[in-house]
C-alpha cells in the first residue's frame, strides 16, 4: 500500500505558497499545483468514496474543485483586509446528500504546513439549526452525553468552535448541561502531524478515525431530521 495522494511535494508546494502568495509566481506554478496537489487530492477523493460509503451511505465524495469535494485554491478576497489571492492549504469536505452548503452535518479534513487536522460535524450552522440541535440536546440529554462522550471519542477528538457568552435566548440558564447549549459550532477535531498524512495506510487510517465519531454524526443528523 502507499500514499500517492499526500506527498511531501504536496507540503512542499503549500509551504512556497505562503512565501509567494501571488498571481505571476502562481501562473508560473499552477501545472506544478495541478501535479502535485489538485489531481492527487481528486484521486483521493475518488478513492476514499467506498471507505465513506461504509460509515454512512448518506455522504458524499465528488472529485471536483468545482462543486464536488475539494475545496477551491482561489480565496474570495471580496470582503477580506488579506488580499492574498491563494489559500495556503488544502481541505476537502464529504457534505451531507441533503446539504445545501457547508452549514450541515460532514466530514473535513484540512491539510496544511504544520496544521493538519480531520474534523466532523457542523461548522457555523444558522439559528434555525442551532435551535434544533440545542433543542435535541435539552430532549435528549442522556442520548447527547452518550454521543459527546463515546468510547473512545474523547482520545482522539475535542469539541472545538465558538460559544455564546451568554445562555441562548429560550433556554434554561441553569441547564446542567449549559456549556454545550451555548455551542454556536458543533465540531469535533482530531490533529495529527503531517507524518501521519503521508503515511502510506492514510486512507484506512482516516475512515477508522471518522468512524470513531459516529455516535456524534448520528445525534446530529437526527436532530436535523436527516438521514445517518
Amino acid at each position: 500500500m502507499s500514499n500517492t495522494y499526500i506527498t511531501p511535494e504536496l507540503f512542499s508546494f503549500l509551504r512556497e505558497l505562503k512565501i509567494n502568495n501571488d498571481r505571476d509566481w502562481f501562473k508560473d506554478n499552477k501545472k506544478r499545483y495541478e501535479q502535485v496537489v489538485k489531481e492527487p487530492l481528486l484521486d483521493f477523493i475518488a478513492d476514499f468514496a467506498p471507505l465513506l460509503a461504509q460509515i454512512s451511505p448518506h455522504f458524499r465524495a465528488i472529485p471536483k474543485a468545482v462543486g464536488g469535494s475539494l475545496f477551491r485554491i482561489y480565496r474570495d478576497v471580496r470582503f477580506s483586509k488579506n488580499k492574498d489571492p491563494y489559500k495556503t492549504h488544502s481541505g476537502i469536505h464529504f457534505r451531507h446528500e441533503q446539504a445545501k452548503d457547508v452549514h450541515a452535518p460532514g466530514y473535513y479534513l484540512h491539510i496544511e504546513p504544520g496544521n493538519v487536522f480531520m474534523g466532523l460535524g457542523i461548522w457555523h450552522p444558522d439559528n434555525k439549526v442551532l435551535t434544533l440541535l440545542r433543542s435535541a440536546i435539552v430532549n435528549d440529554p442522556d442520548g447527547w452525553i452518550d454521543a459527546r462522550d463515546a468510547e473512545g471519542f474523547g482520545d482522539i477528538y475535542r469539541l472545538e468552535g465558538a460559544s455564546l457568552s451568554r445562555p441562548p435566548k429560550g433556554f434554561d440558564r441553569d441547564h446542567p448541561l449549559i456549556d454545550d447549549l451555548k455551542r454556536k459550532d458543533f465540531m469535533g477535531v482530531a490533529r495529527f502531524d503531517e507524518e501521519t498524512a503521508l503515511r502510506p495506510d492514510f486512507l484506512p487510517h482516516l475512515a477508522q478515525t471518522w468512524d470513531k465519531g459516529t455516535p456524534l454524526m448520528r445525534f446530529l443528523a437526527d436532530a436535523l431530521g436527516v438521514p445517518f
